[in-house]
């Protein structure tokens, strides 16, 4: 084999294995991140109530966003609804369980692009021990270094709505909202 030959061969493979870009794991700071959630009330009003101490990955994929993925975890003790006995309630085996399901997760399992802000992304719900499809309609704010923490970081928001009955959870149902809408907003960072 001749040096030529060889260099060449050397560059390509060089070439290549650089252009072959993962997916980048930026992990969700539970400080900035928010996931809403609110119901008809008698028809009277919409209240809400969110949760906090969210705990995730979403990896980004900037050349095929199709290989992006979002994997998060709710704890059920965070539950705010600015009503001290209502966030007991909801605790209690006839609402979230939270004793046997202590956490609400989500995991992909398709990301669509629609142009390079919007995104569509399915994926597995899961509430109560009960697994359901949803799909997140998310927006990116911005990606890019913090100008705080200087890490790479994104910022996405996202909406999605379902039945609650559909997780085990219809109490009061039609008179309290079967309808949740869940409004997101959440930023991520490469751990440095």
């Amino acid at each position: 084999m001749n040096f030529k030959a060889l260099t060449l061969g050397l560059a390509v493979a060089t070439i290549a294995t650089f252009s072959v870009a993962k997916p980048v794991a930026y992990q969700i700071d539970p400080t900035h991140t928010a996931t809403v959630f609110s119901w008809n009330h008698f028809g009277f009003s919409t209240p809400s109530a969110n949760f906090t101490d969210i705990q995730g990955t979403i990896n980004v994929d900037n050349e095929k966003p199709a290989n992006s993925s979002v994997n998060v975890i709710i704890p059920i003790s965070s539950v705010n609804t600015n009503v001290p006995a209502l966030d007991k309630e909801f605790q209690k085996a006839d609402w979230f369980d939270a004793d046997k399901f202590p956490n609400i997760t989500f995991k992909s399992t398709k990301v669509e692009t629609k142009d390079k802000k919007h995104f569509k992304i399915t994926g597995d719900l899961t509430v109560k021990g009960v697994t359901k499809p949803v799909v997140l309609n998310a927006i990116l704010n911005k990606q890019g270094e913090h100008p705080m923490t200087k890490a790479q970081s994104v910022g996405f928001n996202a909406t999605t709505t379902f039945d609650r009955s559909a997780f085990g959870i219809g109490n009061y149902v039609p008179n309290v909202g079967d309808k949740i809408t869940v409004n997101i907003t959440t930023e991520a960072s490469v751990s440095k």
